[in-house]
């Protein structure tokens, strides 16, 4: 101490006496803590601890300058004397007090910029596996306004010295008050830390309502009846104290009585820096660059749904808060999902989401997440608009390109794809996105996924009924990959029903080719003995087989002829017998006999088939649909005109009845017909 000159000597500390002195050779002001030992041992165990403080180096962190033992004459005890610097401005401890005596809040940019700095002194301390063990407002110094550093670092020895405590929680009872239940009884670790800065914050926050008296006596009820913070929290929103929202989340985390289920200091900063206040923070950048723990992501993602898009954009480079958060939009509840989404609502995750392409699993997250919000939303409402913008189609077509291999993927993006083509022309854009190639690729490659082929069948039906102008190059590669899908699921009826519409689509723009006429035609056929019930499958396999039997005699043989000892003919009367009321699908059906009718070579096949008896009672019977009796009267004329029976005819055979023409049941005619 000769060095040194004592100028003043400040109230008592919980461990020890403090002293402000001047360094006699520089005239700088110091700080010193006299902290009175039991004996060498004790002195020398505590100065071993406290030796690696002496390499701290933080901006936050009053250093401890130098350390030394001296012997006190006058009252014959052994001191460790600790230096270091001394500050002016006042303490936290001071903040409140002022603040408290006048019922005011703490500025809220001051709290955070104060708090940012003292949660990142913290963190550096129990990096280093150090614990502070003393932590209280009066030991948080301010330097300046804007700048604050902790000081006054214990260690193990000094603080397990229990009758010191005793005769010091006698003086001044609250100067234990901001310690952990398992400190009181001598047991330090980070976790401790954690407390008594769960109680500063809780101080700080309570300071317009609570005096000191009030404050100090929640502070230690909160130690066995931790159910005491509700109503306070709870006081905190009713006044809109500001971050109540954060400390909600923060504080009951920090206070539990058990250690082992208290924040560690990096979680305390992520729920801290959630809020929007801190994003510009030194710290909060900092932690941008960091792993986000899992739980302290589903401690930002409780809420609403703006709160989840709120943790998305304040930690938009985060991968693993990004996928959590998308799940949680994919988990909550239909009610709570604000359906319908705006254009811009889904732009905005989107444009979060493109930071993490190179990840399948955000990417397919967000995919599926697309599927549910625009899949539900035409659910509810088929009027609804559904987003279609190019940033969305582009998002789910480099999806598709960049993982190949991903069925689930594959499955989901063609299915958001229809959905979205369920409203609107995009086929042209997709056209200039490849949309029709990749589909082609992907119908070869997963030609048994049954999944993967109904998406994209269902896609490609929605897409060229608006078709307007075409490459026909690729959508003929793709009419070959069609009639594939079909041949080996020949079971599968909806794969039937969409492949049946695509290949009609197909046929109409000319880009089936001549060579795959008779696969086609055999296709539609038996789709149409699958599943005769499906009407939509009916209607598409006609218009089909129209528009190829209009320009393809051999197409026309195929129909009447479909194999050996099988007749199109049969299954088309039997199918005017499902369908008789139904001038929709009497039309269609027409309309193939009508074109069937224009190769002599197969007339007699007609006329022998029954199908002129058939055309006069469906003439008879629908004489309002101009269409239905223009097909009529075509094939009536053209069998009427061809086959004129002899003399010696008509006496062997009456006439058949124009009523009802004689078809026999499928199952009786043909085998292969299956209802």
């Amino acid at each position: 101490m000769e060095k040194y000159q004592i100028l003043q000597m400040l109230s008592p500390g919980a461990l020890g006496v403090n002293l402000v002195v001047e360094e006699l050779e520089t005239e700088t002001r110091f700080l010193i803590k006299q902290v009175e030992c039991i004996d060498e041992h004790h002195a020398n165990k505590a100065l071993e601890e406290l030796m690696p403080l002496l390499k701290l180096q933080h901006h936050n962190i009053s250093l401890y300058h130098e350390m030394f033992i001296m012997w006190n004459n006058k009252i014959s005890s052994l001191f460790l004397c600790l230096v270091m610097d001394y500050y002016t401005q006042g303490t936290f401890q001071n903040i409140m007090e002022n603040k408290r005596k006048l019922k005011e809040v703490i500025d809220t940019e001051w709290m955070h910029t104060m708090l940012s700095q003292v949660l990142d002194a913290i963190k550096y301390l129990h990096e280093l596996n150090i614990v502070h063990r003393n932590l209280k407002p009066s030991n948080i110094v301010l330097v300046n306004n804007g700048y604050c550093k902790l000081q006054d670092l214990s260690s193990q020895a000094l603080m397990t010295h229990e009758a010191k405590w005793n005769v010091r929680a006698e003086e001044d009872p609250c100067q234990k008050s901001w310690m952990a239940p398992e400190a009181l009884k001598f047991s330090f670790s980070s976790k401790s830390d954690i407390w008594s800065l769960g109680c500063i914050i809780l101080d700080m926050a309570t300071c317009s309502f609570l005096n000191d008296t009030e404050a100090m006596q929640l502070r230690k009820t909160l130690r066995h009846h931790p159910g005491s913070l509700k109503p306070i929290l709870k006081a905190m929103e009713e006044k809109q104290i500001p971050g109540a929202d954060v400390y909600y989340l923060l504080l009951p985390f920090m206070l539990h009585i058990n250690p082992s289920d208290r924040l560690a200091i990096r979680d305390v900063m992520y729920v801290t820096f959630m809020s929007n206040s801190f994003r510009t923070s030194s710290v909060a950048l900092n932690m941008q660059r960091q792993m986000v723990p899992i739980f302290i992501t589903d401690v930002l993602l409780e809420g609403n749904m703006a709160n989840i898009l709120d943790v998305m954009q304040n930690f938009s480079s985060r991968p693993e808060v990004q996928l959590r958060a998308i799940n949680k939009f994919l988990t909550m509840p239909e009610d709570q999902l604000g359906l319908p989404w705006p254009t811009e609502l889904v732009e905005e995750v989107i444009s979060i989401i493109k930071q993490h392409e190179k990840i399948l699993d955000i990417v397919l997250s967000t995919c599926s997440l697309l599927l549910r919000v625009l899949g539900q939303a035409l659910a509810h409402d088929e009027e609804a608009e559904i987003p279609r913008s190019s940033l969305i189609i582009s998002f789910l077509m480099e999806a598709l390109r960049s993982y190949p291999n991903s069925e689930r993927l594959i499955t989901v993006n063609y299915n958001v794809l229809s959905i979205i083509s369920s409203q609107g022309q995009i086929s042209e854009e997709l056209e200039e996105e490849g949309l029709f190639q990749l589909a082609q690729e992907h119908l070869e490659h997963f030609q048994k996924d049954r999944d993967i082929c109904l998406a994209i069948l269902s896609l490609l039906w929605s897409l060229l009924v608006d078709v307007v102008t075409v490459n026909k190059e690729p959508l003929e590669q793709l009419s070959g990959s069609v009639t594939r899908v079909l041949a080996t699921h020949p079971e599968d009826v909806d794969v039937a029903e969409a492949g049946c519409a695509v290949l009609w689509l197909l046929s109409l723009l000319g880009c089936i080719k001549e060579s795959q006429f008779e696969q086609v035609v055999v296709l539609l056929l038996r789709s149409i003995q699958l599943c005769p019930g499906r009407v939509l499958l009916v209607n598409n396999a006609f218009r089909g087989l129209a528009s190829l039997a209009k320009v393809s005699e051999l197409v026309a043989f195929r129909i009447v002829v479909l194999e050996e000892g099988s007749s199109g003919l049969h299954l088309i009367q039997d199918i005017y017998q499902l369908y008789k009321d139904d001038p929709e699908v009497v039309e269609n059906l027409c309309m193939v006999l009508a074109h069937l009718t224009s190769y002599k070579e197969i007339l007699p096949e007609l006329e022998s088939g029954g199908i002129k008896d058939l055309v006069q009672v469906i003439r008879g019977r629908f004489t309002s649909s101009l269409e239905l009796i223009s097909y009529a009267d075509e094939i009536l004329q053209v069998l009427e005109a061809t086959v004129q029976p002899s003399p010696q005819e008509d006496q062997l055979e009456p006439p058949a009845a124009l009523e009802t023409p004689k078809v026999s049941s499928p199952m009786q005619r043909d085998p292969l017909f299956r209802p």
